[in-house]
C-alpha cells in the first residue's frame, strides 16, 4: 500500500510524527507521498525524503496559500520551485490547482496563471502533477482543453467529482486518487465515479490529517488508516481487497517512476 497524499508535515503531527510513521509501517504501508504546499516546506520535505526512502515528496504552491502571498511574490516562488526541481529529489509537481473558496483572496485569473506555470514545470522536469480542484472543475476543464498535458501524467487528488467529469479527465489521461469519503455513508457522486474509473487509473490516499475514514471520521486522519480506504474502494467496486491494494500500489509506483523502494520480502 502507498499513501499517495499525506500532509505528514502538518503541525497536527508535531507531537507524535515518529509514532504515526511507526503505525503506518506496521499497518503494511510501503510508501507515503507528502505534497509540498508552499515555499516554507520544500527544503524540509526534501531533507525528510533523503533520510527515509519510503517517504517521497512533491513540491508545489497550493492555491489555498496564494491569498497569503502577494501576486508580486509569485514569480520568485515559481523560480525557486524550478531551481529545486532541477536538483532532483521530488517525484511530483504539486500540490497545485484551483480552489473555489480561495477566490476572494486569489482571483481565478491568478490561480490559473500559477497553475499554468506548474504544468509547464512538470513538462520541463518530466514529472507528474498532484492536482487539487475544489468547486472549480469547469475552469480546470477549460484550462486542460487548451493546455498541453504533462507527459509524466496528472493525478486528480481526493477526487470528488461525478462520472461525467471523470470521463473528461480519463480522456486526458489522468489518474484518480480517493480518500476517506469513500467510506462515508452519504458519499454518492465520487462513488459513482469510482465504479466507472478503470482500476489501472486508480490510487489511494488518506489526505491526512484531514478526511479521516470511518471508523475514525471526525478525528485526525493518519497514513495507518489507508487500509480502511482501500476496503471502502474494494467494497464500492465489488472487487477483492487484495487486488485493489496491489493494483493501486503498482499504479503509484509506475506514476511516480519507481520512486518508492520495492516491498521487502
Amino acid at each position: 500500500m502507498i499513501d499517495t497524499h499525506c500532509h505528514l508535515d502538518a503541525t497536527r503531527f508535531d507531537e507524535d510524527r515518529t509514532f504515526v510513521l511507526e503505525r503506518a509501517w506496521a499497518a503494511g504501508l510501503q510508501g507515503i507521498l507528502i505534497p509540498g504546499v508552499g515555499t516554507h516546506d520544500w527544503e524540509p520535505l526534501l531533507e525528510l525524503s533523503r533520510n527515509e526512502p519510503r517517504i517521497q515528496v512533491g513540491l508545489g504552491i497550493h492555491p489555498q496559500l496564494l491569498p497569503e502571498m502577494t501576486p508580486e511574490e509569485d514569480d520568485a516562488a515559481l523560480e525557486l520551485l524550478d531551481a529545486l526541481l532541477s536538483k532532483g529529489g521530488a517525484v511530483a509537481v504539486g500540490e497545485c490547482g484551483l480552489d473555489g473558496p480561495s477566490l476572494p483572496g486569489a482571483p481565478l485569473e491568478r490561480q490559473v496563471s500559477v497553475l499554468q506555470r506548474h504544468l509547464a514545470l512538470a513538462r520541463k522536469h518530466q514529472l507528474p502533477v498532484l492536482m487539487h480542484c475544489h468547486r472549480l472543475h469547469p475552469a480546470l476543464i477549460e484550462l486542460l482543453k487548451q493546455e498541453q498535458m504533462p507527459e509524466a501524467g496528472l493525478l486528480m487528488h481526493s477526487y470528488s467529482g461525478g462520472v461525467e467529469l471523470a470521463r473528461f479527465y480519463l480522456q486526458k489521461g489522468c489518474h484518480f486518487s480517493f480518500a476517506g469519503p469513500v467510506t462515508w455513508a452519504e458519499a454518492r457522486k465520487p462513488l459513482d465515479a469510482l465504479r466507472a474509473i478503470p482500476l489501472e487509473r486508480l490510487m489511494a490516499e488518506t489526505d491526512a490529517p484531514d478526511q479521516a475514514p470511518t471508523p475514525h471520521r471526525g478525528g485526525r486522519s493518519e497514513p495507518a488508516y489507508l487500509p480502511h480506504i482501500l476496503e471502502g474502494m474494494a467494497r464500492v467496486r465489488g472487487e477483492p481487497l487484495d487486488e485493489v491494494a496491489q493494483r493501486t500500489t503498482e499504479n503509484a509506483r509506475r506514476l511516480f517512476r519507481e520512486g518508492f523502494p520495492p516491498a521487502s520480502r
